[in-house]
């Protein structure tokens, strides 16, 4: 089990600093004595709950500093009935999130919960409503949502402020979860609810050890900031990793691609980025592992990348790069995708995920961006599978790389061409990186970077 702090402790293990706000709201319907309902022995269930817990409320919100990045932070005091979310508890959130707005800082939220507070029936229900249209009204304003799950989360406080957030990160041995521990059906798998299976399910993006928290949520808080207004510049275009001379034939530039020592995403990523922080999961139970997501930190501003690894991509992983394309865009920050995929999955359980919807969707978030995004192709371009993270009119090919309209293996097949036919077939399909420049699609080949480093000069 996750350590249980107080809401002032995890605060302070948070924040170098923080400056409680005002407490918002008063009672409501009922009075104030036994709530809304009323409820007998409620009054007295919260006097003990502040004497326990010297709060007078389940939460405390107020604005901090975590690593010299402001924000408006709220933590919850679980010891005060179960860190229940009733009609004050809303009062204090909603301004948390006002608060937020209102000075154009980002929300992080400390969350441990066990959900609605019974004894104030549909009123405490309706919270989630106030929490749902306060973050509706955050994330139109353009702040980001950064969630903090601790031990418990469960209920209402795990869908709105956490399963909600932009960024969701968790403390090991955290139990996550709409159900929570009471209500769960007597056979359910225990470790289903776990932090650790809710973040190989995709619906967390990290389980961070508490020691690491600070570090990892100022860097969050880092990347999740563009500074200025406006459309940012676009992200640098990535040195090609390899040296290799530019293809004779369409097949030579098949086999380039395909050859187990070119260079793939990871190394790309770790050459651009000074450090990466990676979003994972498409928050509808699925991961690609074949897919890197996430904003990384290059030469003082951050940059949101979408990478894929030589696999074929998955829905989950179409979901997950939409997911953090359109996130970027609320924030202004550009976008870097990396092509290399052989195509999409096609396989019985992908069609049952939704691969068509998931490439869309896709298409869709690279189409309607308003930040730059910008494309390389590191690999294979394997048809619709690769071109829907490719950007239109901003998209580069390395020397050892292809994009084709299909495989030639499978284009022959359907044209109903002897496989002897494969490598004329590469070459009538004009797949090579210089074709693509000539055709159009690609904007240039991008060379290796020259000795001693830098940007390359520009494209061939």
């Amino acid at each position: 089990m996750a350590d249980r702090l107080t809401a002032r402790a995890a605060v302070h293990a948070l924040a170098t600093d923080f400056e409680e706000l005002a407490a918002a709201g008063a009672a409501g319907p009922g009075g104030a004595d036994d709530g809304p309902l009323p409820w007998a022995g409620y009054a007295d269930s919260r006097a003990r709950a502040t004497a326990r817990t010297g709060e007078e409320e389940s939460v405390i919100h107020g604005l901090a500093s975590i690593g010299g990045r402001p924000c408006v932070l709220v933590s919850f005091e679980f010891g005060f009935l179960g860190g229940s979310l009733g009609q004050r508890t809303g009062d204090r959130l909603e301004a948390a999130y006002e608060a937020a707005g209102a000075r154009g800082l980002p929300l992080v939220s400390l969350i441990a919960t066990g959900g609605s507070r019974m004894q104030e029936g549909m009123i405490a229900l309706t919270q989630l409503h106030r929490v749902a249209r306060a973050s509706a009204r955050l994330r139109a304003a353009g702040s980001a949502q950064l969630a903090v799950v601790r031990d418990p989360t469960t209920g209402g406080g795990w869908a709105t402020l956490g399963a909600g957030a932009d960024v969701i990160l968790a403390l090991p041995g955290a139990q996550v979860g709409f159900a929570g521990s009471r209500v769960r059906p007597a056979d359910a798998d225990p470790h289903a609810y776990t932090a650790e299976s809710q973040l190989a399910a995709g619906q967390v993006d990290a389980v961070v050890p508490s020691e690491e928290l600070p570090r990892t949520v100022a860097r969050w808080l880092q990347a999740l900031h563009s500074p200025g207004s406006g459309t940012p510049a676009p992200a640098p275009v990535p040195d090609a990793l390899s040296a290799t001379g530019l293809p004779e034939t369409g097949w030579d530039a098949v086999r380039q691609a395909r050859s187990p020592a070119r260079p793939r995403a990871d190394a790309y990523l770790d050459a651009y980025f000074d450090h990466r922080l990676p979003l994972g999961g498409d928050r509808c139970g699925g991961t690609d592992p074949g897919l890197r997501c996430g904003f990384g930190w290059r030469e003082g501003r951050s940059i949101a990348y979408v990478a894929q690894c030589g696999t074929a991509t998955r829905p989950a992983g179409y979901r997950t790069a939409a997911r953090v394309i359109r996130l970027a865009d609320r924030l202004g920050v550009p976008v870097l995708t990396l092509i290399d995929t052989p195509g999409a999955a096609n396989d019985a359980e992908a069609e049952r995920a939704g691969a068509g919807a998931a490439i869309a969707d896709a298409f869709a978030a690279v189409a309607g961006a308003g930040v730059p995004v910008t494309t390389l192709v590191i690999g294979e371009g394997g048809s619709g599978g690769a071109l829907a993270l490719a950007a239109p009119g901003n998209t580069y090919v390395t020397p050892d790389s292809y994009f084709s309209v299909i495989a030639p293996e499978a284009a022959a097949a359907i044209l109903k061409r002897s496989p002897d036919e494969v490598r004329a077939t590469a070459d009538q399909l004009r797949l090579r990186p210089q074709d693509l420049v000539e055709l159009g699609v690609a904007r240039a080949v991008v060379p290796a970077a020259p000795p001693g480093g830098g940007e390359a000069a520009g494209g061939l």
